[in-house]
């Protein structure tokens, strides 16, 4: 059996080191009640009915998610490496000894950064051979909302309610989507192939220089999407995948503010001080979110809550609830910066 092109080993120790454990704590409170009155509100609120009960919400800590999402990310990422680099003849050795030494590292710092930032995760499963014995997960890492109610001055209970809202509205997604999670999962198959082939193309005839490897094996680790897409139907299938992660991550945001404020009083400060604290990450963060393309992220993320938030404004509920009728409904990367053009199409 050949060796992993990524020592996975050597990644998770780098990311577990980086991510550490974290010094604040949660006061004792039962996450099962919360999110079961967060799934019911935000199924009432939305009209999405999951087909099964939610997933039982899972308080962790950041090593166990980093454990979680390493292995999402070898199972998602490995059989592609493995075939170009097979397929790059005499560039494989010298690609695999980078992948091998340096890879490892960059897959195990970029776990290990967003493992101290994340405070709640819906794990969806992409890969349909792994569908029947990996289950979606609610994961929460109390470590991460313990610090963030910390330096919001927030009140827990309000806290953790408010990102319960956000990741139950995940669930409900995929949950009371059928064909979400499918679609999704296709369009990362179509980026990974179009990766794979991207790299297969710029191979040469002789052996490459230093810096041609580092920089094929950098995209393919940061899933650079820019940096590997080519041809115009890998363009395009780039803007169905961001726009899709725009109005699934927006559609959230909507949700989380719509049901919210009967909930939260103190909904406007804690919305208020996370976005300050998007804002005012020291330089250092500032940097590796510029390096790991997660400003990018949050942006995508912000247009699309004001997609939704337009279109319900527009439409009303029944805009809301034809957003996700099919995938023909999804508004496109262009609609999703131009809510009228959406509404013009399908209202």
């Amino acid at each position: 059996m050949p060796a992993p092109v990524i020592d996975w080993i050597l990644a998770e120790w780098i990311a577990g080191r980086v991510a550490g454990e974290g010094e604040a704590r949660l006061p004792a409170l039962e996450l099962e009640p919360i999110v079961a009155d967060a799934g019911a509100r935000v199924i009432a609120y939305t009209g999405l009915q999951p087909a099964a009960p939610l997933p039982p919400p899972e308080a962790i800590g950041r090593r166990e998610w980093v454990a979680a999402n390493l292995s999402s990310t070898r199972a998602l990422l490995e059989p592609m490496l493995e075939r170009a680099a097979d397929r790059l003849g005499r560039v494989k050795p010298a690609a695999q000894l980078w992948l091998g030494a340096a890879g490892s590292s960059e897959v195990g710092l970029l776990v290990g950064y967003l493992g101290k930032r994340v405070m709640g995760q819906y794990e969806v499963v992409l890969l349909p051979e792994r569908a029947d014995d990996h289950r979606p997960r609610l994961l929460f890492v109390t470590a991460n909302l313990a610090e963030a109610v910390r330096r919001l001055d927030a009140d827990a209970h309000e806290f953790v309610t408010w990102v319960a809202l956000h990741e139950a509205t995940h669930a409900v997604q995929f949950g009371g989507v059928p064909w979400l999670q499918d679609h999704l999962a296709g369009l990362v198959r179509e980026l990974l192939a179009g990766a794979e082939e991207r790299m297969i193309r710029r191979r040469e005839l002789r052996l490459p220089k230093a810096a041609t490897v580092r920089r094929v094996g950098r995209a393919a680790l940061r899933a650079d999407l820019i940096g590997m897409v080519a041809s115009d139907s890998e363009r395009a299938a780039m803007d169905r995948a961001q726009a899709v992660m725009a109005v699934i991550e927006g559609h959230a945001e909507h949700v989380m503010d719509a049901v919210a404020p009967e909930l939260l009083p103190s909904l406007p400060q804690l919305r208020r001080g996370l976005d300050e604290r998007r804002q005012s990450q020291p330089p250092l963060s500032r940097l590796l979110s510029r390096l790991l393309g997660l400003e990018l992220k949050l942006e995508q993320y912000r247009q699309g809550k004001i997609f939704c938030d337009e279109i319900v404004r527009q439409g009303g509920q029944e805009a809301l609830r034809e957003l996700f009728s099919s995938a023909q409904a999804l508004p496109s990367l262009s609609e999703v910066n131009d809510p009228g053009a959406w509404l013009r199409r399908r209202m």
